[in-house]
């Protein structure tokens, strides 16, 4: 299916400016449908040779959650001209809300048609000529459900019609704040009307539950609503920032939604200006008690906090440990012992760095670079050979879930010291290694294909020694290699010589579902 800019590039020629406007149109009109109880289709006029009535294509749909719908059918997509769309061609020409007509038939389906016209305008310039119509808006309604309306469904249309007068004039939706979530509350969570002096008309039942979680009893009808607002928040300058944003909306602003805190209660509100003919005459005001909501995120960022605080003493705990290591090893007369307690040293490190990340993170995954760059930095700072060697990464590992990123940094760890002390021996010794002047330089290679991690570490010394077998070998570090390649991470491990000098070890890790 292709989207509404798709199609109405493709079939118009309306310009950037006005396809954002029936973007908004399209981002904010399910509130129009659920007060109106009907079907909202945008139209667009097919550019070509002038027609009556031309032909428009449907770019957009919207069912109300209020009623049910007059389409079982999707219309986007739609092009239709002749009788069926004269309403539309005169809302279009005429540039006004057409309601006059009688009933049409969707199949068993009773409907009655309106047409609204859009228009682009700056709704904080009122005065400001009216701009050409870009397009309309069918308003269709079902009517196998018509019947007495109730006072909560007169106050719906009411407002619906000053609404739609506002989109022929161009002054709604507003324009999206920067920085404004999408969600908004909806007409069923709660709606309040206000007059032009700001007290309350009329008050649906979900919105007069939201006020009394507030700590609000009486009936809101009658009630400066801005007032009452501020008296209600818990936090006098959050309440007095929710009064000002109210009284914005009858002076006919569009301000940012906000919420209001009372008694452990959190309710959404949204203000928005009724200026039909540009006439402010009230304030429409959609509340939502959200307080399960935000209990529900206080609680994970409660639970996020205090992962992250686990990740930063596992941390610290596991630097102590590495100090306590360090600390015998400065003890210990025995050369072999000393070294296999340092190798100690820098294995707990390694494995430190990764939940040091984890502590700074919002969730269980790091960015795996920054981890390879430092420990490819300490390989090169503590290896025993006295050979120059430069340690660079190319690719990048992205972004890895932590009980990958454990056990790799271990391995990389291993490799990167057996190729730093063994691929390159001392000046002095009777080898040379596989670069000239005796600089040696080993590269950390990174690609994700196929949902798998392909990592090569290659360096340009002096190779592996004649008759190596990875598999049985005795050395601690490659046998911790061997194990977290094809136990941990699940995956495969190679060590060879490379074709033009130097060694390679090919690591090939599955990235998919654990």
């Amino acid at each position: 299916m292709s989207t509404l800019r798709d199609l109405v590039e493709e079939h118009t020629g309306l310009s950037p400016a006005d396809i954002d406007h029936l973007h908004r149109i399209a981002g904010d009109w399910q509130l129009l449908s659920d007060l109106s109880f009907a079907d909202l289709l945008l139209w667009v006029p097919i550019k070509g040779e002038p027609r009556r009535p031309r032909e428009f294509l449907c770019v957009a749909q919207v069912r109300p959650t209020t009623a049910p719908t007059a389409y079982q059918d999707d219309q986007v997509g739609k092009i239709v001209g002749g009788p069926e769309v004269a309403h539309l061609d005169v809302a279009l020409t005429q540039e006004r809300i057409w309601r006059e007509g009688d009933p049409v038939w969707y199949g068993d389906t009773p409907a009655r048609h309106e047409a609204i016209p859009v228009r682009l305008r700056d709704a904080t310039d009122l005065e400001e000529a009216l701009s050409e119509v870009i397009a309309v808006i069918g308003r269709d309604t079902n009517l196998s459900t018509a019947r007495t309306p109730s006072q909560l469904e007169l106050n719906y249309l009411t407002t619906a019609d000053d609404l739609a007068q506002m989109v022929a004039d161009g002054t709604f939706p507003p324009p999206r704040l920067p920085g404004e979530i999408t969600s908004a509350p909806r007409v069923g969570d709660g709606l309040i009307r206000l007059d032009a002096s700001g007290k309350v008309t009329y008050a649906s039942p979900n919105a007069q539950s939201a006020y009394r979680r507030l700590g609000f009893n009486a009936h809101l009808v009658g009630e400066e609503l801005a007032k009452l607002s501020s008296r209600l928040s818990g936090d006098p300058l959050e309440g007095n920032d929710a009064a000002e944003r109210i009284l914005a909306s009858l002076r006919g602003e569009f301000p940012a939604r906000m919420e209001v805190e009372a008694r452990g209660a959190t309710v959404l509100t949204r203000a928005l200006p009724l200026l039909p003919a540009g006439v402010p005459i009230g304030a429409l005001v959609l509340v939502r008690d959200v307080t399960e909501v935000r209990r529900r995120e206080r609680a994970l960022m409660t639970k996020d906090a205090t992962i992250r605080e686990i990740h930063h003493r596992v941390k610290n705990n596991l630097q102590t440990v590495a100090a306590l290591l360090r600390l015998q090893a400065r003890r210990v007369d025995a050369p072999e012992a000393r070294m296999a307690l340092e190798e100690s040293v820098r294995r707990v490190a390694s494995i430190a760095l990764v939940h040091e990340t984890l502590s700074m993170s919002s969730d269980e995954a790091v960015e795996f670079d920054g981890i390879v760059d430092r420990v490819a930095s300490a390989a090169t700072e503590v290896a025993t050979t006295g050979a120059s060697v430069k340690i660079r990464r190319e690719g990048t590992f992205g972004v890895l879930p932590a009980e990958i990123a454990t056990s790799l940094v271990m391995v990389l760890n291993e490799l990167l010291i057996n190729a730093v002390e063994h691929g390159f021996p001392a000046p002095d010794d009777d080898t040379e290694p596989g670069s000239a002047a005796g600089e040696g330089e080993v590269v950390v290679s990174a690609h994700r294909f196929r949902k798998q991690l392909h990592v090569t570490v290659a360096d340009n010394g002096q190779g592996l020694p004649e008759g190596f077998r990875f598999e049985g070998s005795n050395r601690l570090g490659l046998q911790i290699v061997r194990a977290l390649a094809t136990g941990e991470l699940r995956g495969s491990i190679e060590l060879r010589n490379r074709a033009g000098g130097g060694t390679e070890a090919v690591l090939v890790v599955p990235l998919g579902k654990r």
